[in-house]
């Protein structure tokens, strides 16, 4: 914060300082606008000269002045977004005028800019595109404007916490979504060290965001390696354009069954100032701070890790049948042995004592007589009928210091012990991660106008919190920091900009890990499980049955066990505060300050070589990314030193328009290199053809790729099953001494026939899709829109499981104690093929009311035997939305209300694999607007029916959210 607050200063004096009076021009135009049907001012009004690349906005009160260079008479262009244009003709300079704009609104009419990284009309667009205004957010019920970009089309989300969630379109859906880019303001916003983004949590503020542009599908040949599947712009407020104050307090309640938590406070307060001075400099601060009781992640289905897929699968039982009993989420009780492997452990202890008491008799040939002695004690247990019968018959004299063991030798000729496994008592989510998610983002910008065409602004995004991930295990980020600093040259054709994103994990630290670790500090696996077989005989040998034995001894095993919320205890905090990572393990927190800059620039060469007169556009561009990936050993494999990586890029776009604007055709193409792979080549071609005016089809061949991410090159991270995240790359398996000692494929180890596991070049992910879509805006009121698409994926980025005996005795890796499992990225073989089609219709009616709806699918082709896809994507999805802008009271009552439906599904993530339900939600808010202070009262929901509902298998069920809200100065 302090950082934030140096460099937001420093910016704002050295602007203050090179200021100066600017040159009288020929004279000034003042004057206010204002909304034709309710008299209110209008802000944000566009106040430009016709023929003119001079122009201004109005402010906060609806004023303007536009100092002007030229002489009357001239025609001032008054716009606005749901205004319909206005010119109006000036005789003299000195004149104050007062502009009435009329309400009308017409679909279709959205600018975007996303599609071809130049401004068009949405209906124009030669690809997919999705657009959210400033004036959506303020009417949405959702609680947030991120969430907003769950009822678009063909999106999906999943989500891991209150405060982070995941955006994915065309499949592939997964907490912490790397097949996607998310731009803020043209800025990167993935963690450095995480490689994907951390949704909103750093970012613009509520009452910041101008628009939000979504491209579903390929986006690698215009935005890089991340547009996988997607591209989300998320574009900011222009302090130019928006001054003023502005404030949202918004306040309401969560959890009001107490199902899951008590009923608890949602809490989340924005506040923004912008400015500007003179006609050259302008400058705006905003902060948000959001607070709440998180959903809760509270799936107790018992969890097998060696059955079914590769990631396991959920089986009967659950805790207090299953002694073997695996929650899943659940932590602590991934800790597991065999009763058989406790045997072994006592065996040697025994023999151990026996060689001791027998050396002095028998010296060298100690062993040999203590082998004998433990197997005619461990022969003479068959012979006995009970324990108590065995004990007195047999551990007397010489062999009284040897009874502690003979539950054991009881329990094994028994065979107590056959088959049986048994895990660790854990803890459920509740009592081990902090309830309270919580947000606070601060950003300012100072912009100076170095001429009427250019603008240069130096730009701070902070943001910290708590909150929660869910990977291969589930993380608590807890006092997560990310900064994002930007400079920016930018003119009417192109732009230079370069900007750092600094991450901090803070005290953030893995769930499961902390509380096995947790269970080991207050009682050792070497003393709790030989406690457990020990009771679990005695209790058996006194006659209770199976399932009651195995609950008398863990309750005798688990005497002195901490209860209740553990994560404020001293010994949890210590185990949470001290650094995981192979070398030690003694802990579970992550020592992430990864980083990452970025230099890029963009040139629209239309006008300067001339090739507009040939209705031609040309566009270039490129840019440099270098990663320096900082974890101290607890995430990467940096123990000797930060790691380094470096990607290069470059663009162009080649477009021209035919027979007068009926066809539109777009070449694009887009090289990269990446320092630990080859360059790639993504091209993309498009064309829009005119079939009546506001009706267009589209083609396009779009291809993409991904390099392997930050953790897919270089994890090296033990999670809380005890298996190893490996990254893909050589080095790492030469670390692990793969060459000399092999790693065999966990299915062919299952089977009981171990195969070596040969890895091939690792590559970079790349698809190539074929999409055709129409869309047409009839009678004015009625916009369609409709897509179908194929896609073709090569070289998937996959994970592979293998064993490694740590021995070296391929006969070991039969014994889960006695190998080391691995979770390896690597490529899979063979094509993966999708398709999927989308349709929507937005219908403007009468009075100001509007319905919305959508519907899409997403499928994937065969997939080979074992291969673990993460598609998750349900197979259809639906929106439903009505909403009415203002009727009634003199139009300020307004209301809107969004319905989504999805089907059930297989969720496959690297923490879990298991049934995702079906389910449908509803959110609504009533708004009034005050006009006489530009101000918008709002009580609204979401999930308002309470219908408690998953998007990922392992991830929290989420309730419904009730609110009411006031916002200031935001018309």
């Amino acid at each position: 914060m302090k950082k934030f607050l140096s460099h937001f200063a420093l910016l704002c004096l050295s602007t203050l300082m090179v200021f100066s009076a600017q040159a009288q021009n020929a004279g000034t135009v003042t004057g206010t606008v204002k909304n034709s049907s309710s008299s209110e001012t209008l802000s944000a009004v566009t106040v430009s000269i016709k023929g003119s690349n001079a122009g201004t906005f109005t402010d906060d009160k609806g004023n303007f002045k536009l100092n002007i260079a030229q002489k009357a008479p001239f025609t001032l262009v008054f716009s606005s977004v749901g205004f319909a244009t206005k010119e109006v003709i000036v005789q003299a300079n000195t004149n104050k005028i007062a502009v009435s704009l009329d309400p009308a609104f017409v679909l279709g009419s959205e600018v975007v800019v996303a599609a071809s990284r130049v401004a068009e009309r949405i209906l124009e667009s030669p690809v997919s595109i999705e657009r959210i205004s400033n004036n959506t957010i303020k009417n949405s019920p959702a609680s947030s404007y991120y969430d907003i970009i769950g009822n678009l089309k063909g999106v999906d989300v999943v989500t891991a916490s209150l405060t982070f969630k995941s955006v994915g379109t065309r499949g592939f859906n997964g907490s912490g979504n790397n097949r996607l880019n998310q731009l803020i303001d043209g800025m990167d916003n993935q963690a450095p060290g995480l490689n994907f983004p951390v949704a909103a949590i750093v970012g613009l503020t509520e009452l910041d965001v101008d628009n939000i542009e979504l491209l579903p599908g390929a986006s690698s040949a215009l935005y890089g390696a991340g547009g996988m599947n997607g591209t989300v712009l998320i574009n900011s407020k222009s302090p130019f354009k928006y001054q003023g104050l502005s404030f949202q307090i918004k306040q309401g309640v969560n959890h009001i069954d107490s199902y899951q938590r008590p009923q608890a406070a949602f809490k989340d307060y924005t506040i923004r100032w912008a400015d500007k001075i003179g006609e050259r400099f302008a400058y705006k601060v905003s902060a948000q701070y959001t607070e709440a009781q998180d959903w809760l992640a509270m799936n107790k289905s018992n969890y097998s890790r060696t059955t079914g897929s590769p990631n396991g699968q959920t089986i009967p039982g659950y805790f207090g049948i299953d002694p073997n009993y695996d929650g899943v989420n659940v932590y602590g009780d991934e800790t597991t042995s065999p009763l058989s492997s406790v045997y072994d452990g006592v065996k040697s202890g025994v023999i151990g004592a026996l060689t001791a008491a027998l050396t002095p008799a028998y010296g060298a040939n100690a062993g040999v007589a203590a082998n004998t002695a433990f197997g005619q004690l461990q022969g003479a247990a068959a012979l006995f009928p009970t324990l108590a019968s065995y004990r007195a018959g047999v551990f007397t004299g010489a062999n009284a210091a040897l009874a502690p063991y003979a539950p054991y030798l009881f329990g094994q000729s028994k065979g107590y012990f056959t088959g049986v496994n048994v895990a660790r008592t854990g803890y459920s989510e509740e009592n081990v991660i902090n309830p309270i998610a919580k947000n606070t983002k601060i950003t300012g910008s100072v912009l100076y106008k170095i001429n009427d065409k250019t603008e240069a602004s130096y730009s701070v995004y902070t943001g910290s919190g708590n909150t929660v991930y869910t990977g291969s295990d589930r993380y608590s980020l807890k006092d997560l920091t990310m900064t994002q600093y930007k400079f920016e040259l930018k003119s009417k054709n192109w732009y230079l900009r370069s900007y750092k994103t600094v991450e901090d994990a803070g005290n953030s630290f893995n769930a499961t890990i902390t509380t096995r670790l947790f269970n080991e500090a207050w009682k050792p696996s070497g003393v709790w499980f030989p406690t457990y077989t020990a009771a679990y005989v005695q209790y058996r040998d006194g006659g209770l049955g199976v399932n009651a034995a195995h609950a008398a001894a863990r309750a005798v095993a688990d005497q002195g066990r901490p209860t209740g919320n553990i994560s404020e205890t001293d010994l949890f905090k210590k185990i949470a505060s001290t650094p995981i990572g192979i070398k030690n393990g003694n802990g579970g927190k992550f020592l992430d300050k990864s980083e990452l800059s970025a230099y890029e620039g963009q040139y629209n060469l239309t006008e300067l070589t001339g090739l507009n007169k040939h209705n031609i556009d040309l566009l270039v561009g490129g840019g440099v990314k270098e990663y320096l990936l900082n974890s101290q050993g607890t995430l990467f494999a940096d123990t000797a030193g930060r790691i380094k990586i470096k990607e290069t890029g470059a663009y162009a776009q080649l477009s021209k328009r035919f027979f007068g604007d009926i066809l539109k055709v777009s070449f694009s193409g887009r090289y990269d290199k990446n320092t630990n792979f080859a360059g790639r080549f993504t091209p993309r071609a498009s064309a829009v053809i005119r079939l009546a005016q506001d009706h267009n089809l589209r083609l396009s061949y779009q291809s993409a790729y991904r390099f392997p991410t930050t953790q897919n090159q270089w994890i090296n991270l033990r999670v809380g099953a005890g298996t190893i995240l490996m990254g893909g790359l050589p080095a790492l398996r030469n670390f692990y001494n793969f060459g000399t000692n092999k790693a065999y494929s966990l299915a062919s180890v299952l089977a009981g026939a171990p195969v070596e596991q040969k890895f091939k070049e690792f590559k970079p992910e790349s698809m190539n899709s074929f999409e055709i879509g129409y869309k047409a805006l009839i009678a004015k009121k009625l916009l369609l829109d409709f897509y179908v698409y194929s896609g073709s994926y090569t070289n998937f980025i996959s994970g592979v499981t293998v064993l490694q005996a740590n021995s070296g005795n391929i006969a070991d890796l039969a014994d889960a104690t006695k190998r080391t499992a691995y979770s390896i990225s690597t490529n899979a073989t063979g094509k993966v093929k999708t398709s999927g089609w989308g349709v929507s219709a937005d219908y403007i009616l009468p009075r100001n009311f509007a319905f919305s709806a959508s519907i899409f699918t997403d499928e994937i082709g065969p997939l080979p035997t074992g291969f673990t896809s993460f598609f998750n994507t349900p197979t259809f999805r639906a929106n439903f939305g009505l909403s009415n802008s203002g009727f009634l009271l003199k139009n300020r009552l307004g209301f809107s209300a969004n319905v989504h439906y999805q089907d059930e599904f297989t969720y496959e993530g690297t923490f879990g694999v298991g049934k995702v339900d079906a389910y449908n939600t509803l959110d609504a808010a009533i708004t009034y607007k005050v006009p006489s202070i530009k101000s918008l009262v709002k009580v609204g929901g979401t999930n308002i029916l309470n219908h408690y509902y998953n998007t990922a298998f392992g991830s929290p069920r989420i309730g419904g959210l009730y609110y009411v809200s006031f916002a200031y100065n935001i018309f």
